[in-house]
């Protein structure tokens, strides 16, 4: 056996020491045993384990269960309290938590480890969406905020955000602040718990979901949904709140309404994947309902899909943000409206014909959460604040609500969501975005083939000159720097390439806007003639854009 594997052995049979859970301490009790016998795939597991550090940083923690300081488990969750707890110094702490494996065992720790510091600490009474545990954090006046989720991610991750006192999620240098507090924990075993958290009463989930069901007008009703919450924890919290808002139209897909953490019926519990969807899109024909509505499993995204004649089709990120600040506009919102350097444009040419501010943030509610008067945010990863008086974060309940009451509207007026698109084409030209994902097993090629880029970028893409490149890296006036290029391209498109924060994969966003022009002959309308030109653009950018990565 080489003196690598001795190490790593060495290494676990430290960490067993410490593990206070029994599963994960079995499960590296065989991992040691069959990597000391000569297994192979054993050892691969083990050294994985421990390779490294889940990392602590913006989006907190994320990554599979197991044991290991490389893994989500009870030992990498009591540091991470206790790194919060020595961080904050005092005040108190609201623990939400949804319905993944150990989240409550997850919540709980924390909860324990954070009264034993001396913090006071509420506890969320059940699994509860995300933007409950966002809207706790305002509503009762706490210095900080924990979920314990991994959002959209596979069943077998669970994860763990960090909200301050605004309510929003961390940003530089709290993470780095945070990060070094956890670095110097030391034993778990040693560290102080307490069981003197308080369970938060039903009244404030009463409260979030009344503040929820207020933002909508006295209007039409009707409206048919379908609606999933894809084997998550929205379905209770959402029903509720459409209910109370007078939808009473609404069908729940069956086999994915109770929380199960397994997700059965979805190969990835993510509303943007292929076939996600599927079950509610059934159900949508059996009830001829008008809408599609989706939370992924902490509901805090939403996504919709709407009936044409050939079929359902989901609509993308972009166009439903652009859709909810268009009706918030025109309801009266007043401030500034708020999206991402990867999200599309259209949101800030809509924000200046109203009047009304726009921002333009990096990537994650972190950083649009934080946005001076902000009266709306989007990013295009079906992530919306429709609320940030009470919310400061994405939430997939209050933005369905929402989009059902639009189309409610439009459905009275004998329009859809598509018209109000096209009318929003027509006005300010047809922005059409898509993205290029690239997922890789070893992470050195995201980081070869950023750098292939800065050396020798494309004078061209899809036949359109290269006006201009960023480096976001370096930052500027407005944007803090982050790993990632902008391409500014002839005719208003744009290209950014980033890699992800939360996954093995290196995104490209892309975006062309294509003028829609009067007086189109041969019967083809004006608005489907510039959507077809316009894919015809984007596929010829996305073809370019994957031989310049070179992956």
């Amino acid at each position: 056996m080489d003196s690598l594997i001795d190490s790593v052995i060495d290494s676990a049979r430290g960490w067993l020491d410490d593990d206070p859970d029994p599963a994960t301490r079995a499960e590296l009790s065989s991992l040691v045993d069959r990597s000391a016998a000569g297994d192979a795939a054993a050892a691969a597991e083990l050294a994985d384990c421990f390779s490294g550090v889940l990392e602590f940083g913006t989006a907190g923690l994320r990554g599979r269960l197991g044991p290991g300081p490389n893994r989500m488990n009870r030992v990498v969750v009591a540091r991470a309290a206790a790194g919060l707890a020595a961080y904050l110094g005092g005040g108190s702490v609201v623990v939400g938590y949804d319905a993944r494996h150990n989240s409550e065992r997850f919540a709980l720790d924390t909860a324990e480890i954070l009264a034993g510091a001396g913090l006071t600490v509420h506890l969320l009474p059940r699994p509860l969406p995300t933007p409950v545990l966002a809207y706790a954090v305002r509503e009762l006046g706490c210095a900080a905020g924990v979920m314990v989720t991994a959002s959209h991610n596979p069943p077998q991750d669970n994860g763990y955000k960090v909200y301050l006192g605004d309510g929003s999620q961390i940003v530089p240098p709290a993470d780095t602040e945070i990060a070094a507090a956890i670095a110097a924990v030391g034993t778990v075993a040693d560290l102080p718990r307490a069981t003197t958290s308080r369970r938060v009463d039903e009244a404030l989930v009463d409260r979030y979901a009344d503040t929820v069901a207020a933002l909508v007008d006295d209007g039409p009703r009707d409206l048919r949904i379908a609606y999933t919450p894809l084997h998550g924890v929205g379905a209770d919290t959402l029903t509720r709140v459409l209910e109370t808002a007078g939808f009473d139209s609404v069908s729940v897909v069956a086999a994915q309404e109770a929380p199960d953490p397994d997700f059965p019926t979805v190969s990835f519990p993510n509303p943007e994947e292929d076939g996600a969807l599927d079950l509610a899109l059934a159900l949508a024909d059996e009830a001829s309902a008008d809408l599609v509505v989706a939370n992924d499993p902490d509901a805090d995204r939403c996504a919709a899909a709407v009936p044409t004649p050939t079929g359902w089709r989901m609509l993308r990120g972009d166009e439903v943000g652009v859709l909810l600040a268009t009706h918030l506009l025109q309801r009266g919102t007043r401030g500034t409206f708020a999206t991402t350097i990867v999200s599309s444009s259209l949101l800030g040419k809509v924000a200046a014909a109203a009047g009304q501010s726009f921002a333009e943030t990096l990537t994650g509610f972190k950083w649009i959460g934080r946005v001076d008067g902000l009266a709306f945010g989007y990013e295009e990863a079906l992530g919306y604040c429709c609320d940030p008086e009470h919310v400061r974060d994405k939430d997939g309940v209050s933005a369905a609500l929402l989009l059902c009451e639009l189309a409610a509207s439009l459905r009275a007026e004998g329009r859809t969501l598509l018209d109000l698109l096209d009318d929003l084409a027509r006005e300010h030209g047809l922005h059409a975005t898509d993205q290029l994902s690239v997922r890789v097993d070893d992470l050195t090629l995201i980081g070869d083939a950023m750098e292939r880029l800065r050396a020798s970028p494309p004078a061209t893409l899809g036949g359109l000159d290269v006006a201009r490149v960023d480096d976001l890296a370096r930052g500027s006036a407005d944007l803090p720097p982050t790993d990632g290029l902008r391409f500014s391209l002839a005719d208003g498109a744009r290209v950014v390439v980033r890699p992800s924060g939360t996954e093995p994969k290196l995104k490209c966003y892309l975006e062309v806007v294509v003028p829609v022009e009067a007086g189109v002959t041969d019967r083809v309308d004006a608005v489907e003639a510039a959507r077809i030109s316009a894919a015809t653009r984007l596929d010829a950018i996305r073809s370019d854009l994957g031989l310049a990565l070179g992956l």
